[in-house]
């Protein structure tokens, strides 16, 4: 027996709501549809509104079918948004595309399905034969399948994506994920035993660029988003730290940035109807690991430079990763490293050496074909000191810091045919870019002041000729 429908609607460019039929929850043996242009249409997006919480706070959660326009086809997905903001997206790690129609149907045996034409299904739930009798989404934004005893037997919660919201924990060994778009690397924020970190991954790599650990070593078993900040528990339900947002207004939700990688906290402001960061961890854009591309320098005016290098015959041989500095230098014989003054990477969690000289360092990432960046660090401590090397196989998180830190930043490049040595050892080129974007900014100001008094001066002796 073939279900019946709630409504079928076709979206040019709009969006449209679910009209009339629509109730505060879809219950079994139900289906909605959108149907899909024939054409592909970039930038199109179609979404069916099909209900909202039962919520008195401003904005309330909203539930919509959705299907949108990618790179040549058509997603199908379901989503939940507080006000016009995404929380939750059945396709955030894999997309169901599909053509023609885009269908949501909760079935007769309680299974949650997205299908296409055909029936054919991209993406469920898992639920049948559990009992399921409704879908419905509560005031907290958590979208959930409950049987007649309204018990939960599926939650969106338990599916996190690049949002955390008001209520919803996160147990050890979870994450949310965002992916920049036009990059094969992807942020995380993990939950940890000692810490909760951000993570840039590329590939299999894997390196933090931010971190908060509780006081005293203690181990966190989960984290909670309350209306003032993210809480951290240890295995007795005992807070052992929190993250705290200090704005009157409640916090609604927890994101980690697509574009920036930075996390945030939220809350809701009625004077602009925006939302709004109460807390950022991190507030300057040079401490991004992607505030540039890979081979560029974050300088001090937050501006992205080059690496440049010049050979002894001037002539400049690479150029912000233009093919001439390649990633994987295995195979290649003829390579040396190249420090750069001046500037230092924020990833960490590098594979780290102890005692070792920074000629001792750059030898380590020479001899392993998988490196292409090596930092060595020197320090004292009371009457003892240390040197530390963290070689690393990603060039990315290169930022400007004043000299005189102790600290040496190495990349691997290809040997010219000029240049013979017949131990490897660290070689300093020129870099030529840092600081050119900073020194046209003085030189600019300079001029212009220049030019004021030289003017004003002309015009004092010109008022005093005719005075005279």
């Amino acid at each position: 027996m073939k279900p019946h429908p709630i409504t079928s609607v076709f979206v040019l460019v709009l969006v449209l709501v679910c009209h009339g039929v629509c109730d505060s929850a879809i219950r079994v043996g139900h289906w909605v549809s959108l149907a899909i242009p024939l054409e592909y249409s970039d930038g199109f997006i179609g979404r069916a509104f099909l209900m909202d919480s039962a919520d008195t706070m401003e904005p309330s959660f909203r539930v919509a079918l959705s299907a949108e326009a990618n790179k040549g086809k058509y997603s199908c997905s379901l989503e939940v948004f507080l006000g016009d903001v995404k929380v939750w997206n059945s396709g955030h790690y894999s997309k169901f595309y599909t053509f023609d129609v885009c269908v949501l149907e909760l079935t007769q045996d309680g299974d949650l399905q997205l299908k296409g034409p055909k029936d054919r299904v991209g993406w469920q739930t898992g639920t049948s034969g559990q009992g399921v009798e409704r879908l419905q989404i509560l005031r907290t934004g958590n979208l959930v399948l409950l049987d007649v005893l309204n018990q939960i037997k599926w939650q969106s919660f338990n599916f996190p994506t690049d949002v955390m919201l008001w209520g919803q924990r996160l147990d050890v060994s979870t994450w949310l994920t965002s992916f920049p778009s036009n990059s094969t690397s992807f942020y995380t924020f993990e939950i940890r035993h000692d810490k909760v970190a951000l993570y840039l991954n590329s590939g299999k790599l894997k390196y933090s660029y931010w971190e908060f650990k509780p006081s005293k070593n203690r181990n966190i078993t989960f984290v909670e988003l309350s209306s003032r900040g993210l809480e951290l528990f240890n295995d007795k339900h005992k807070k052992i730290a929190q993250i705290v947002q200090w704005k009157v207004q409640p916090m609604r939700f927890l994101a980690l940035g697509n574009k920036t990688g930075n996390l945030g906290l939220y809350f809701y402001s009625p004077t602009t109807q925006k939302f709004e960061a109460s807390f950022q961890a991190l507030n300057s854009t040079c401490d991004l690991p992607l505030a540039c591309k890979p081979y560029g320098i974050c300088t001090f005016s937050h501006a992205c430079s080059c690496i440049r290098l010049i050979t002894k015959e001037n002539d400049i041989v690479s150029d912000c990763n233009e093919g001439n500095i390649p990633s994987h230098f295995c195979g290649r014989t003829q390579v040396k490293m190249l420090e750069l003054d001046g500037v230092v990477s924020v990833l960490k969690d590098a594979p780290k050496r102890v005692n070792v000289t920074k000629t001792t360092c750059a030898n380590l990432c020479l001899n392993d074909c998988k490196c292409v960046a090596a930092l060595h660090s020197y320090g004292s401590y009371g009457d003892s000191s240390f040197e530390e090397c963290s070689l690393y196989r990603l060039v990315a998180g290169i930022k400007q810091v004043e000299r005189g830190l102790e600290l040496s930043y190495m990349v691997k490049v290809p040997k010219g045919s000029w240049y013979h040595q017949s131990k490897p050892s660290v070689k300093k080129w020129v870099l030529i870019v840092v600081g050119v974007v900073d020194g046209l900014i003085i030189i600019l100001v300079l001029g212009g002041l220049a030019y004021y008094f030289i003017h004003k001066r002309r015009n004092n002796s010109s008022a005093t000729d005719n005075n005279t």
